[in-house]
């Protein structure tokens, strides 16, 4: 009677770690979720450039960034292509951030979303190395480092027109 009493307590408590073990394990914060790969950014002497990646949310549920800043730009920002006045394609500021659905990717890229170091403090030169920090809507943060390279194409402007002036459209 003592065997099967212990053997039904151990059946119980197997059965109840399996299930804890099963749980989902939802990452602590927004930063846990994100990976940031294939990080670059454009070479530039001075002025505006814009920084690239591929993000990818590996955690259960969307993640909001709500800012992103590095140490050779007194202000970077995240930027959208979106229709302008004139139906042209225009950089801007995002409005609220970049939310990356659970589970997916999205791509900074050229012509694309990306990140825009406005102001840079100093040349921005191939070769290098460039921190970055993103900050999510929950506090939580997570640095990356992006590689700078010279790149030609796409045909981005990064020097503000004259209707945007020094704020770039933001």
């Amino acid at each position: 009677m003592k065997k099967t009493k212990f053997l039904a307590f151990a059946a119980i408590a197997a059965a109840a770690l399996a299930a804890a073990g099963c749980g989902s394990e939802d990452p602590a914060t927004a930063a846990d979720s994100i990976v940031v790969s294939s990080a670059w950014t454009k070479a530039a002497e001075s002025g505006m450039t814009g920084a690239f990646a591929e993000l990818e949310n590996t955690g259960d549920h969307a993640v909001q960034i709500v800012s992103v800043s590095s140490p050779v730009s007194s202000r970077t920002e995240l930027h959208e292509m979106a229709p302008a006045a004139d139906g042209a394609m225009a950089m801007r500021e995002m409005d609220g951030g970049l939310t990356v659905a659970a589970g997916s990717r999205h791509s900074l890229a050229p012509g694309g979303d990306h990140l825009m170091l406005m102001d840079l403090i100093e040349p921005v030169t191939p070769g290098t190395d460039i921190e970055f920090t993103l900050t999510f809507s929950d506090g939580s943060s997570i640095d990356f480092t992006s590689q700078v390279r010279d790149f030609a194409g796409a045909r981005e402007n990064y020097v503000p027109n004259a209707e945007e002036g020094a704020n770039h459209g933001g």
